[in-house]
């Protein structure tokens, strides 16, 4: 049983795969799932580009902004899905099938029209572009027929240690140790993405 933890950021996503071995867990890969492509502006940051250009009537948006984010979004959306793949044949590659992503997410599900949102607040047009990285992610996981587990990163640590039946400090223990033969990085984004494949993948036993 193989899950994927994600950890959206600018650009990509943190990808950890944990299997269960011998009711242990094991990290088979730790890289990283692009969604933009060297020197590609649009697929990197389209709100941004959509920012910078000019306003519609009455200082709405633009057509041409609103199409500038559709294509950035597309490009996001393929690259995504591409990489993903690349992720799976990686994972087949060492016997192992991903059966399930664990997707950190946020409360942010209140924002429904992520163009007008960072157009109003432009200090927020970076939460707009981790919040269409997310997206990309979930298109790429439908596409590639793996499971999706939404899980809320400010209460992944008190969810796990229910769903393990272990206490924080042995779980900090543990993500630290499995992330000892990987080897660099492994920061706090790594770690949480490892806690959450870990989690999905026990839900599923």
């Amino acid at each position: 049983m193989t899950a994927l933890g994600l950890r959206a950021r600018k650009g990509g996503a943190v990808v950890i795969g944990i299997t269960m071995d011998k009711g242990e867990p094991r990290v088979v890969v730790s890289t990283l799932l692009e969604t933009c492509a060297d020197g590609d502006r649009l697929s990197f940051e389209p709100y941004r580009v959509a920012a910078e250009m000019a306003r519609g009537p009455q200082g709405g948006v633009s057509a041409e902004a609103a199409e500038v984010v559709a294509e950035g979004r597309r490009r996001q959306e393929r690259l995504a899905t591409n990489s993903l793949r690349g992720t799976i044949r990686q994972l087949e590659g060492a016997g192992c099938k991903p059966v399930v992503a664990a997707l950190l997410v946020n409360r942010a599900s209140w924002i429904t029209d992520l163009l007008q949102y960072s157009l109003a607040w432009p200090e927020h047009v970076p939460v707009a572009e981790a919040l269409a990285v997310r997206d990309a992610l979930r298109f790429a996981c439908h596409q590639c027929g793996i499971e999706i587990a939404e899980m809320d990163e400010k209460s992944l640590p008190d969810f796990a240690t229910r769903s393990l039946g272990m206490p924080s400090t042995e779980i900090t223990a543990r993500l630290k140790a499995l992330g000892a033969p990987i080897g660099k990085p492994w920061r706090k984004e790594q770690k949480l993405a490892c806690l959450s494949a870990w989690t999905a993948v026990t839900g599923q036993r």
